[in-house]
């Protein structure tokens, strides 16, 4: 890890920004929904400097699994972001399939392909985001609040 090109110390700083910020949202959800909620776009709005990193390192001919993430952060943040704040579509509870698992292969993919590379920069670095990974998806599991508690004006 100490020769690291810049590219790849993009890469890194981006994958952890992106899962403290997935962090620090979902303990926000926990604490103060309202707010969290309100605020929670600009966890989509963080994907346009994503994907501008995304093509940084794309034009910088890095392998495809380290500028892949972005492109899909881009994609899941503008169909959550019609699906939370446009359309307002409560899909959480009950569980509606059809909006439901777009949304999350999307999240997903972006986790993972954000998360994977890093083992090709260096092991610990895939075992730090894995930790944060889980933490993020504990907070994010107990914080989701039941239909009628989600309506809340964005």
């Amino acid at each position: 890890m100490v020769n690291l090109d810049p590219l790849e110390l993009l890469f890194i700083l981006l994958a952890f920004l992106f899962q403290i910020v997935l962090i620090i949202h979902f303990a926000l959800r926990k604490l103060a929904f309202k707010t969290a909620i309100k605020h929670g776009w600009m966890v989509y709005a963080l994907s346009i400097p994503a994907l501008a990193v995304s093509f940084v390192i794309f034009f910088g001919e890095k392998d495809w699994t380290f500028w892949l993430a972005g492109f899909l952060y881009f994609i899941w943040a503008i169909y959550g972001y019609q699906v939370e704040y446009i359309k307002m579509i409560e899909w959480r509870a009950p569980f509606r399939w059809t909006v439901g698992v777009p949304y999350l292969v999307l999240y997903l993919a972006t986790v993972m392909f954000y998360w994977f590379p890093l083992a090709l920069i260096a092991k610990p670095l895939w075992y730090a985001y894995g930790v944060l990974f889980a933490i993020s998806t504990l907070l994010n599991v107990s914080s989701h609040q039941k239909g009628e508690d989600r309506q809340v004006k964005r």
